[in-house]
């Protein structure tokens, strides 16, 4: 009888350890649209299984989490935070962000890293040149090479640059101040380039990455600054899209997460992260969403990489922006684009 009573017992006890697992909740807030459907129809449910933990889902951009950390701050429900390097930077700085597991940065690239160790970067967008190349043969043009392109007269009227308020905007006006003996520290070369070389070139500056692709599928545009991904996803449609990493480099957009301060469950926090940036659930962020990953071990073929941002030929020649001056100066500077460029 006594071992009856043990066994049950222990059997007890094992139940309670698996309904204590499946108590614990996981909030992960990241992007709505194609991004929350990937996690809700494959991420989570594998990782709901492997742990017995359940994740709800808070959708919205990066400017939206950051501000749900802010408001919560002193008291975050949020567990993990998903938002681009830039907004990250702020998150970090303002000390939302907890110290990621180094052993999840084994077998990433290094541009994973985020400052600190407190974010890892769960995909790579690569910011460069997209282009109609089948109206570049049309006209006997060559591929662009180089940031400057933007600056060639036949280019007069045929090219969609995002405003300054877009993350991919903000990129060409850093590079465009890089090209003249500027950067993030010295903006005023950039502001100048666009002055008096790029914007007689600009048909539009278009924040809306649906109308950016209409702009090239009715044949309005040749060229746009935009994103590896971006640039795939057009491409996966039949459009004759391509993909220019200029000489100077493509800049380095990282798409990151971190474990929030304070989480009520740190352990799951970090698993989940490192769930994340496995080499198999990076082969679904590149395939299904076209961000380079970050695990050097992620398998794809050819076709599948196209123009993302893969393998150290590309990620390791990627510019990686100073966030921590972009972040201070950035209003200032929205105010003299919409002075000087967007008049």
């Amino acid at each position: 009888m006594r071992a009856l009573l043990t066994t049950a017992a222990a059997a007890l006890a094992v139940s309670a350890t698996f309904a204590q697992a499946e108590e614990k909740t996981v909030y992960l807030a990241a992007y709505g649209g194609s991004t929350e459907a990937l996690f809700k129809d494959v991420i989570i449910p594998r990782w709901q299984e492997k742990t017995g933990a359940k994740v709800v889902y808070v959708s919205g951009n990066s400017t939206d989490t950051l501000a749900k950390l802010r408001a919560q701050e002193g008291a975050q429900e949020i567990d993990i935070a998903f938002i681009d390097d830039g907004p990250m930077t702020q998150a970090i700085n303002f000390g939302y962000c907890d110290t990621v597991d180094p052993e999840t940065f084994s077998g990433l690239y290094d541009a994973a890293r985020m400052p600190e160790g407190k974010a890892v970067g769960v995909g790579i967008v690569a910011t460069g040149l997209a282009y109609n190349k089948e109206m570049f043969e049309e006209k006997g043009w060559n591929a662009p090479t180089s940031w400057a392109d933007l600056a060639d007269p036949k280019f007069k009227g045929m090219i969609a640059i995002p405003p300054i308020t877009n993350g991919y905007g903000l990129l060409a006006l850093i590079m465009a101040a890089k090209l003249n003996g500027g950067g993030e520290t010295n903006i005023e070369p950039g502001f100048k380039m666009f002055e008096d070389k790029i914007g007689d070139n600009v048909l539009v500056y278009e924040p809306s990455s649906g109308k950016m692709s209409e702009l090239f599928q009715n044949g309005e545009i040749a060229m746009s600054v935009w994103g590896s991904g971006r640039l795939k996803s057009l491409a996966d449609t039949g459009f004759p899209g391509a993909f220019a990493y200029p000489d100077e480099g493509a800049v380095n957009l990282l798409i990151g997460a971190c474990p929030v301060v304070d989480s009520d469950v740190p352990e799951l926090a970090q698993d989940f992260l490192k769930f994340m940036v496995s080499a198999e659930m990076q082969r679904y962020f590149a395939v299904e969403k076209g961000w380079g990953p970050v695990n050097r071990n992620t398998e794809l073929s050819d076709e599948e990489i196209g123009a993302l941002p893969v393998g150290p030929g590309r990620v390791d020649k990627l510019v990686t922006i100073d966030y921590t001056v972009v972040n201070k100066e950035r209003g200032a500077w929205t105010q003299q684009w919409t002075r000087r460029i967007e008049n």
